[in-house]
């Protein structure tokens, strides 16, 4: 069975320098924490080749760019609240 969410962290190596590390990090806490296990599957990537506007972060196919902590959060509280993932703000 498949899972509702996919996350996808890319972690080339300019978006983990800018940051998917500990973005990362924080989706798999999150996730745990508000016990979403069953609902999200969370992956990373090589490169997208998207890398000038790093971090990226694709969620069920919709790209995330310029990801930073707040936004993360914003989005990850979506996904929790039940909002639609694919309306990026």
């Amino acid at each position: 069975m498949s899972k509702e969410i996919n996350i996808t962290v890319c972690l080339g190596s300019a978006c983990y320098a800018r940051g998917n590390e500990d973005h990362l990090n924080y989706i798999e806490d999150y996730v745990r924490l508000n016990n979403l296990d069953a609902k999200i599957e969370i992956s990373g990537s090589r490169c997208e080749g998207k890398c000038s506007d790093g971090p990226n972060i694709i969620i069920n196919g919709t790209v995330y760019n310029h990801v930073n902590a707040v936004m993360l959060k914003e989005i990850l509280d979506g996904i929790k609240d039940g909002l639609a993932v694919s309306e990026k703000k």
